[in-house]
């Protein structure tokens, strides 16, 4: 049984690697021809940087996802905060029931929805242009903050909550507490949902089809339309170095999500508890 659990598995990350690995080999290749390899070169790797379209495009993606990225992080965090000092248990879970049907919800459904939106209110306001940069980036925080929330809230059920308690009864403002005790301890909580959110906006393309204007166009909108004529082989180029960088992304993310820590007293909460407890101690003499 042990064999034959061990073959599946091996079965299944060939049906998953697969594809990868081919369109790395490709990437490679001297010619043009994507079923016979005629040598090795980094020939395609320089014309995608001779490809002026394509990095435009590359450019309008990295300036959407990482403003996407920090806006939802931002706003995540703070409603993970919310969500865990509500008191009312019914409230809570009606919110957080809100809070995932962007989730849940199949992307043609919100991007449409979205996009509805965005006529009625540009309509209403008179606007020439209904879709925009603007309206592309209001759909990727929707879309994204679930989960960012999913992610730092169990950050935040982890926490010890008299450590914040012990600060502020040390003379630590809220503000204070909340930035030297409780926020360095849900970081890793935070980045990993910073990368959960840059990498979902980076591959998005049903919303962004549906919520994007002329005038800004995404990657994958950009390699959308040229299936319709023919992929030029830069783009296999391009997509192994993507692959490389969210491949990194995610090893970042595994290290920054390690629960194991040293020692209990050099914990992120401790140290600041123990910082405002000298504080407090210097104060007194």
């Amino acid at each position: 049984m042990k064999v034959l659990g061990r073959l599946w598995l091996i079965l299944v990350f060939i049906f998953l690697y697969a594809p990868i690995a081919v369109m790395i080999l490709i990437s490679f290749n001297s010619g043009e021809s994507t079923t016979e390899m005629q040598g090795l070169s980094l020939y395609w790797y320089r014309e995608l940087f001779r490809d002026k379209a394509t990095l435009e495009a590359l450019k309008n993606t990295l300036l959407l996802s990482v403003s996407a990225a920090v806006l939802s992080t931002v706003i995540g965090t703070l409603a993970a905060v919310g969500i865990d000092r509500m008191k009312n248990r019914f409230m809570r879970g009606a919110v957080m029931s809100v809070t995932n049907i962007p989730m849940m919800n199949p992307d043609i459904v919100t991007g449409i929805s979205l996009m509805l939106l965005f006529v009625f209110v540009g309509t209403l306001l008179g606007l020439e242009s209904y879709l925009s940069f603007w309206t592309l980036l209001i759909a990727h925080v929707t879309f994204n903050l679930p989960y960012v929330i999913l992610s730092v809230l169990p950050k935040i059920k982890q926490m010890d909550k008299n450590i914040p308690e012990a600060a502020l009864d040390l003379g630590c403002t809220p503000w204070q507490s909340f930035f030297r005790v409780e926020l360095p301890f849900i970081m890793p909580g935070i980045a990993t949902g910073f990368i959960m959110a840059f990498t979902l906006s980076f591959d998005d393309f049903v919303i962004s089809n549906f919520t994007s204007g002329s005038s800004f166009e995404t990657l994958t909108i950009h390699i959308y339309s040229m299936i319709k004529k023919s992929v030029k082989p830069d783009i296999y180029a391009l997509s192994t170095l993507i692959f490389a960088v969210v491949l990194l992304l995610l090893v970042v993310s595994n290290l920054s999500d390690r629960d194991g820590e040293p020692a209990k007293e050099k914990s992120p909460e401790r140290r600041g508890a123990a910082r405002f407890r000298g504080k407090e101690g210097g104060a007194a003499k």
